[in-house]
């Protein structure tokens, strides 16, 4: 039984193909340059070419074995809590939550409604980034905000990397051979994108991100936490329409606006060479990742992990080092000859967790009251587990689609 999962982005679409039972990923790729001016396919076109892919001959997969296709959506509001087959009534859903994160979802249903143009026999599910996070209760959820207004037009955090964090703690559980119930876990997302959670017993209680992906920390070209009052005085000051202003903070602002590079790599180049723009971004990143790790300590009273995940996270080890530098107080410490290791080192199979993955790795000393993991992400596994089970739940009698005919 195969699963497909689409990552449909404004200019690009990401598949992989999964086989469920045992998982393991069958085959992967990306059509690039789509769907902007000047592109030469749209996403229609690009879903035909993932298509024509799955029916090489050569290729493990068989269209007859793919029993879901599993979609990303990044913005889910209110309205969808779990991952849910997609009919034309939760496509309406969606588009109605575009103005949450309108690049994101517009991206998004495109890439749905086209799969189910290519594959209309088989079900489709949207699998919801903020799905994960829904467990946040409402101290944590809630902005001090005039409270009809904000339940009128669904304003509070909502949190977004949630197939992410559901991963790795998941994985963490797994490596430190606990059940997942019993830890309490702070998971970092360090990418071009980033957010950091607090995961009590497998349930996120808090989290970086908000209302948009916007809040939080310093990222590749967000600006993360501001004054509120920023946003209104840039377009008086400078004249910017909203537009401008949005545009500002989640595209020109954040490591980009700092130093001039958005990728970290870029950042870490100027820095050695002498940079202060770029040696202030570095420390105002780790600066912001570690306040919200110190405070999600105190929110979770004792930690029994901190997880490192996504781009930066998994390969940057100055970076790991400069967050949890000054915190052995709390029980965080970091080996760093461990720490140096190249990310292929692989840890122990664990008792629970099945064959380890390559890069997991303990990077804090023997005994030290909190591990400190370094965690590969799969956000594509875990879409395509959700929408697996998702659709067994649906189905009575479930059988793959090879065995009905």
């Amino acid at each position: 039984m195969q699963v497909l999962v689409i990552n449909s982005g404004s200019s690009s679409v990401k598949y992989e193909l999964f086989e469920i039972d045992p998982p393991r990923s069958l085959l992967e790729g990306e059509v690039e340059r789509i769907g902007q001016e000047g592109a030469p396919r749209d996403h229609h076109e690009a879903l035909g070419i993932v298509f024509g892919v799955l029916e090489d001959q050569d290729s493990p997969a068989s269209i007859a074995d793919i029993v879901a296709v599993g979609h990303r959506v990044v913005h889910g509001g209110d309205r969808f809590a779990d991952p849910v087959i997609v009919d034309e009534s939760v496509l309406a859903g969606i588009r109605e939550l575009a103005l949450l994160a309108p690049l994101h979802t517009k991206a998004n249903l495109a890439g749905i409604e086209a799969a189910r143009a290519w594959l209309p026999g088989v079900a489709h599910v949207a699998v919801f980034d903020t799905a994960f996070h829904r467990t946040m209760p409402p101290h944590a959820r809630e902005y001090a905000l005039p409270r009809e207004l904000a339940r009128e037009h669904g304003i509070r955090r909502y949190g977004f990397h949630g197939t992410s964090h559901a991963f790795v703690a998941r994985r963490a559980a797994a490596m430190l051979d606990r059940p997942l119930s019993e830890l309490n876990l702070i998971t970092l997302h360090l990418g071009n994108g980033a957010s950091v959670s607090a995961i009590q017993g497998g349930r996120s209680i808090d989290t970086s991100m908000g209302m948009t992906p916007l809040e939080g920390l310093v990222m590749g070209t967000r600006c993360g936490d501001v004054d509120p009052a920023v946003p209104m005085l840039l377009g008086e000051i400078t004249g910017r329409t909203r537009e401008e202003v949005h545009h500002l903070l989640n595209f020109e602002s954040g490591l980009l606006g700092l130093s001039g590079q958005s990728d970290m790599r870029g950042v870490h180049r100027l820095a050695e060479e002498g940079d202060p723009d770029a040696r202030l971004a570095v420390e105002m990143f780790c600066y912001r990742a570690k306040k919200y790790l110190g405070a999600y300590y105190a929110v979770l009273g004792h930690v029994d992990a901190v997880v490192f995940t996504a781009g930066i996270g998994e390969h940057d080890a100055e970076i790991r080092a400069r967050i949890c530098d000054g915190l052995t107080r709390l029980g965080i410490e970091i080996a760093e000859e461990e720490n140096v290791r190249p990310q292929e080192k692989v840890v122990a199979p664990g008792a629970s967790g099945g064959e380890p993955r390559p890069g997991e790795r303990v990077i804090s000393p023997p005994g030290t009251e909190v591990a400190v993991l370094v965690i590969p992400t799969d956000e594509e596994l875990e879409i395509a587990r959700a929408a697996f089970a998702c659709v067994q739940s649906h189905t009575t009698n479930f059988r793959p689609r090879s065995d009905r005919q």
